[in-house]
């Protein structure tokens, strides 16, 4: 069974969905492999270290993707321009990588209609057996600990405490918003920093994970369960919502530094910090709004752009974990590679859809759209 892996070519992409380590693996499992030219590079990977473990290099993505059983990639498909990815592979071919089919709908709409066998590595259920599969939770941690240096680097003043010749200087006050992977991660470096480090969740359960990191819990007593399952939070009542914001506002008012990590059900971002609350920060404060993906946590944030409000700096940064893009494709392609592996017979790769790992990842198989949500989007899309 032959994978093909093409060049990223969105805007800022910097990684690659094979790094070598993970091509010797899949070679020994029977699978044979080839690389667009170039396709490892901006990542730190040149084709040289490809050619070395014999797996071929190859200048025409057309060819690569037309003959291969699996493609692999870090993004979603392009389907429009130049460049007609979907169109390039054959019917009956599996997608492997991190679709986010809600965020690209003309994609999912595609690959359903070319007859790809998609799935998505975002979706792939959060369980134990599944972890080491899991594309979202490795690219959050490199999200979160990146958002805190950029904090750190834009702020005027020491993240620790110091003792000078001079006198001391106090810690800074630091507030994450969201316990996920990427909060946990982000409360995690700005204590190692020195920080004095606040954080809330609206899942009350995670102030055991937030303190057992360095973090001081805030939160409130939520009259709904906000927990979605999987470790993802759903959107709060209007009543729950304003208790929450008083929270905010408050902790936001004192906050040297806030970086915001909330998304809903790990895609979309709740808009948390207003414009008022913004306002309410002092001179030289800065808000890393690391749900600039989904959106953006603030009412102010321009996603992929740094603004300076009042005084208060707005940075909302796209694609983080391609500005880390070694370790960043190393942790993907060992995600990517864990799935296959997990589903090879004798040397290639095995659907099996009443497997729950397969289930929860699916989102197109013989030219059908199997995401419930992708299909309810495309739905009202078509209304």
């Amino acid at each position: 069974m032959r994978i093909g892996v093409p060049k990223e070519t969105a805007p800022g992409e910097r990684r690659v969905a094979l790094v070598p380590e993970s091509c010797k693996k899949l070679k020994q499992a029977g699978y044979q492999i080839a690389m667009e030219t170039g396709a490892g590079v901006s990542a730190g990977y040149p084709d040289d270290a490809y050619h070395e473990l014999g797996v071929d290099v190859e200048a025409d993505p057309t060819a690569l993707l037309g003959g291969a059983d699996v493609a692999l990639k870090v993004g979603a498909p392009s389907v429009d321009g130049g460049r007609d990815e979907v169109a390039w592979l054959r019917s009956g071919a599996v997608y492997l990588g991190s679709l986010m089919p809600l965020r690209h709908l003309a994609a999912v709409r595609a690959l359903a209609a070319r007859g790809v066998t998609a799935f998505a590595t975002d979706a792939i259920p959060r369980t134990t057996r599944a972890q080491s599969m899991d594309t979202l939770s490795s690219m959050a941690n490199i999200t979160g600990y990146k958002g805190v240096l950029l904090a750190a680097a834009e702020l005027n003043k020491y993240f620790p405490m110091f003792m000078t010749a001079a006198g001391m200087v106090p810690p800074a006050k630091v507030f994450i918003i969201g316990a996920g992977v990427a909060g946990l991660q982000a409360i995690a470096t700005a204590k190692r920093l020195g920080a004095n480090v606040t954080a809330t969740d609206v899942r009350p359960e995670v102030k055991e994970q937030i303190e057992s990191v360095g973090g001081k819990y805030v939160g409130i007593e939520l009259a709904e369960s906000a927990a979605a399952g999987g470790g993802y939070a759903k959107e709060l009542s209007d009543a729950d919502r304003a208790r929450q914001g008083e929270i905010l506002a408050a902790q936001i008012a004192q906050s040297d530094v806030v970086i915001t990590t909330a998304l809903i059900g790990g895609v979309f971002a709740p808009k948390l910090v207003t414009a008022e609350m913004v306002r309410s920060m002092k001179p030289g404060a800065v808000i890393v709004d690391l749900g600039a993906d989904g959106g953006g946590n603030c009412e102010l944030s321009r996603p992929g752009e740094t603004t300076a409000v009042g005084g208060v700096t707005v940075m909302a940064p796209l694609n983080v974990p391609a500005s880390m893009p070694l370790h960043a494709s190393l942790l993907f392609s060992r995600n990517l590679t864990a799935f296959l592996l997990a589903f090879t017979k004798e040397g290639a790769f095995a659907l099996d859809l009443d497997d729950d790992i397969q289930q929860g990842a699916l989102v197109t198989h013989a030219g059908e759209v199997r995401h419930s949500r992708a299909r309810e989007a495309l739905a009202r899309e078509g209304a």
